[in-house]
C-alpha cells in the first residue's frame, strides 16, 4: 500500500475542503500535511521516516506519541532525531 502524504508516526494525511472567495464562491482544495524526512535512532541503527512537524517537535523534546496511544504520552530516553537536508534547487 502506498503511503503518499501521510505521517509515519501519527497518520496525519491529506484533508479536503473549499477555497471561499469574498463573494462566497466555493472551489475545491487540498490541505496537505507539513512533512519532513528525518533519521531517527532506533536500536542499533537509523531509520528514515516522513514526519509531520508536530511529531518532529515532540520527538526532539523526548516525547513519543503514536497512532495507537494518542491520549497516552510516554517518555523516551535517549531518542535522537537528525533532520535530512533539503535538496538544493536547480537554478537555470
Amino acid at each position: 500500500m502506498a503511503k503518499g502524504m501521510k505521517c509515519d508516526n501519527c497518520g496525519k494525511g491529506i484533508m479536503y475542503g473549499h477555497n471561499v472567495s469574498h463573494a462566497k464562491n466555493r472551489t475545491r482544495r487540498i490541505f496537505k500535511p507539513n512533512l519532513h524526512s528525518a533519521r531517527i535512532l532506533r536500536g542499533a541503527g537509523y531509520v528514515t521516516m516522513k514526519l509531520c512537524t508536530k511529531c518532529l517537535r515532540l520527538l526532539k523534546a523526548g516525547v513519543t506519541r503514536t497512532k495507537n496511544q494518542k491520549k497516552e504520552i510516554k517518555e523516551v530516553q535517549g531518542s535522537q532525531v537528525e533532520e535530512q537536508p533539503q535538496a538544493a534547487a536547480a537554478t537555470v
